[in-house]
């Protein structure tokens, strides 16, 4: 049988706009067998950000593309890190847009009302950034540090502690256990304890909704804290949370090379393809206790 063949009911997704997954049917092939079963899938919506400087009217920022759920958090974290918005006292409300002409959008824009002037002249992006990509406001390393000094020295944590943390956050991975297809980021303190964890299709976006939910709860800089990410560092990992004040960031995945470079000149700690405890510190080992003798 041509599985083109008469009519098939998958692919529909069913959009009830009721959190971070939505369901499908699809068709489950083994062995020759084919058979119809319902499917979870992480939900990827459009997030404008608007910005509104004391009272003025909304400008839109940017469009990423997350994964419904803390949007305040992301669009709080998003304009910090990228340097839109100077400081978390600045917020004085985020809420969504009510758009009557098209209800379905309602919950896709936010805007943060801040008590601070805005430099935005170039910096908004009118496109769609897709959830792969981050939008970096910071083009090179000298802008930068500019942006944020380099990282005090500390604190200093057992490398068995750091080598353990992605287990720890994979365990706090809810929406990942139902999909399979979403990133995460961890906050940790340095005795281990995962203090929050975001889930999204994005890792630039799971990172700003942690720092977003950070600066609401006034508890920047993270001086004493540990960052972990599920996938892969790019330089917007490295930057965000430079700015966040994290001096330790640990990966399940690789770096890359304007990574390693970035974390070098800011002074952070970098781990790397940390799994099944084991895993590469690339930079700054004086943060790292070693547990054994070294080579």
């Amino acid at each position: 049988m041509s599985l083109a063949s008469g009519p098939m009911p998958v692919g529909l997704v069913q959009d009830d706009r009721s959190g971070r997954t939505r369901s499908v049917r699809v068709l489950a092939l083994s062995g020759g067998s084919v058979s119809v079963r319902p499917e979870t899938l992480v939900a990827e919506e459009p997030l404008e950000i608007r910005v509104s400087a004391r009272g003025a009217v909304p400008v839109a920022v940017g469009v990423t593309m997350r994964t419904p759920g803390h949007d305040f958090e992301l669009a709080a974290g998003f304009l910090l890190t990228e340097g839109l918005v100077t400081s978390p006292s600045s917020y004085r409300r985020l809420r969504y847009c009510g758009l009557e002409e098209n209800e379905s959008q309602r919950y896709n824009i936010v805007t943060a009302e801040v008590d601070e002037p805005l430099e935005i002249e170039g910096r908004q992006r009118a496109t769609t950034m897709s959830s792969s990509c981050g939008l970096c406001g910071t083009a090179t390393l000298d802008q930068l540090e500019r942006r944020c000094a380099a990282l005090a020295p500390g604190p200093v944590v057992a490398a068995s502690r750091l080598l353990a943390l992605p287990e720890t956050l994979r365990q706090g991975q809810v929406v990942f256990d139902k999909t399979g297809g979403l990133h995460a980021a961890g906050l940790f303190d340095t005795e281990g304890l995962l203090l929050a964890v975001r889930e999204d299709v994005g890792r630039h976006n799971a990172v700003d909704k942690l720092i977003g939910w950070a600066g609401l709860q006034r508890r920047l800089p993270l001086s004493r804290h540990v960052l972990v990410v599920s996938g892969r560092l790019s330089f917007e990992i490295v930057q965000k949370a430079a700015v966040a004040g994290i001096p330790i960031l640990v990966a399940v995945s690789a770096p890359s090379s304007l990574a390693v470079a970035t974390a070098t000149r800011l002074g952070m700690t970098m781990l790397a393809f940390v799994r099944d405890g084991q895993g590469n510190l690339y930079t700054c080992p004086e943060r790292v206790e070693l547990d054994g003798p070294s080579a």
